[in-house]
């Protein structure tokens, strides 16, 4: 039957012990290299892929450490900030304290200044006056006066009594 339709069984073989031999050659000489080539190519993809990969959560890493690195250098700066505020509150605190203190001194100081010169001026005075009334009390006991030679007499002391006052 297959002769029928002009196949010949041995040529038929043949051409089949022919093809395998073509198709062991080119497995051998041919797919295998290109396959190997194939593979290669693969691999150098993968690996490629692979390194952009590492690449890109290197990438990821090195933007999340940055961005901690600014986040503690803003953390930073704000304490850095806020211990200058307190510093130089403490030193505002403490000067207006220091001239607070100073102010009070210095009006404790003149107000005894002040005591003691109104101390000095008054024994002044009472020695002054005590002087005049004495010096009164003298001319008075020397001289009978009458009234009105006694007025003018204690006009003039009380006189003198007001230019030591002022002098």
């Amino acid at each position: 039957m297959l002769e029928t339709l002009g196949i010949h069984f041995p040529s038929l073989a043949i051409y089949l012990v022919n093809f395998l031999l073509v198709l062991i050659l080119l497995y051998l000489f041919a797919y295998k290299p290109i396959l190997r080539l194939m593979d290669q190519r693969a691999d150098r993809i993968r690996e490629s892929l692979e390194a952009a990969e590492k690449a890109r959560e290197d990438a990821a890493s090195s933007q999340d450490a940055i961005q901690e690195q600014i986040t503690e250098a803003r953390r930073e700066g704000q304490r850095i900030m806020d211990q200058t505020r307190e510093a130089a509150e403490r030193y505002r605190t403490e000067e207006m304290d220091k001239a607070r203190q100073e102010a009070e001194a210095f009006v404790e100081r003149a107000k005894a200044d002040i005591q003691r010169e109104r101390d000095t001026a008054l024994e002044e005075v009472r020695a002054s006056f005590g002087d005049l009334a004495i010096t009164a009390a003298e001319r008075v006991i020397r001289t009978s006066l009458d009234r009105s030679a006694h007025e003018s007499l204690i006009a003039q002391v009380l006189e003198e009594g007001e230019s030591l006052r002022r002098g």
